[in-house]
């Protein structure tokens, strides 16, 4: 299971990766200072998220180099395992707020906040609503 873990991971993490690059970049825009006070407060909390979700998405890594050899490695996928659930939740807080920001940004329209929530409303059937039907309708007993 661990291989496993650890491509999946690779996926995830090349995905958050390149965005948080990308997000890091934009205060140093000429834009960022025309942007209102509430879309610079969603920028910051955006980044903050992606910071979150990179380390989340790397922890796996870390956490097989420090214990490989110790005999844990049941654990050490559970706890790996848990590490990547959570950096992909905080990769579609990150997406999400992306989304909101670069919409509120291109657009005046009042639709924003309900495109959004479509989008993250996809994001949750795709990455765990799926999984999980399959999980509990596939898996025997």
């Amino acid at each position: 299971m661990w291989t496993e873990l650890i491509q999946e991971v690779r996926v995830a993490q090349m995905g958050v990766q390149i965005l948080f690059g990308f997000l890091l970049t934009v205060v140093f825009t000429p834009k960022y200072a025309d942007l209102s006070g509430t879309d610079q407060t969603i920028y910051i909390v955006t980044v903050v998220l992606g910071a979150c979700a990179t380390g989340a998405l790397i922890g796996p890594v870390a956490l097989h180099r420090l214990v490989s050899g110790r005999r844990i490695k049941a654990h050490a996928v559970r706890w790996a395992s848990r590490l990547t659930l959570l950096g992909l939740a905080l990769l579609l807080a990150t997406t999400s707020c992306s989304l909101l920001l670069i919409l509120r940004v291109a657009t005046d329209d009042d639709y924003v906040p309900y495109l959004v929530t479509g989008v993250v409303f996809w994001y949750l059937l795709c990455w765990f609503g799926l999984p999980i039907w399959a999980r509990y309708r596939h898996t025997t007993r």
